[in-house]
C-alpha cells in the first residue's frame, strides 16, 4: 500500500483493506465507493476475529483434549497465540489506515 498523500494511495488502501475482509465485502457498493466506511468495517471485522481467537484459546484445552493428543493440543494453543499476535499487528495497521483516511497524519519520531 502506498503511503498517505501519495498518488492513488486511497485505491491501494482500499485494495489492502478488502484483502483483509471477507470476500463478500467486495460486493457491497458502499464499501467499494467509500474507503473510510470500508476501513471502519475492516476494523470491526479484525476485532471480531480477535475475539474469536481469544475464545478459541480459552477453550482449546478443554475442547480438544478428548479428540487430540496432548502435543496436538499444545500445537493448537501455540497456533492460537501466533494468530493472536498477527491479528494484533493487523488491527494496529488497519487503525492507522482508518485514521489516515480521516485526515490524521503521523510524523515519525526517533
Amino acid at each position: 500500500m502506498r503511503p498517505p498523500d501519495a498518488p492513488d494511495w486511497e485505491r491501494t488502501a482500499a485494495n489492502w483493506l478488502l484483502d483483509l475482509c471477507p470476500p463478500e465485502f467486495r460486493g457491497y457498493p458502499v464499501l467499494r465507493r467509500h474507503v473510510v466506511v470500508l476501513a471502519r468495517f475492516a476494523v470491526l471485522h479484525i476485532e471480531a476475529c480477535q475475539t474469536a481467537v481469544k475464545r478459541g484459546l480459552s477453550e482449546a484445552r478443554a475442547e480438544l483434549r478428548d479428540v487430540a493428543e496432548l502435543d496436538v493440543v499444545d500445537a493448537a494453543v501455540e497456533t492460537w497465540l501466533a494468530e493472536d499476535a498477527r491479528l494484533g499487528g493487523v488491527r494496529r495497521a488497519v487503525g492507522l489506515v482508518e485514521e489516515a483516511l480521516r485526515g490524521r497524519r503521523y510524523v515519525a519520531r526517533l
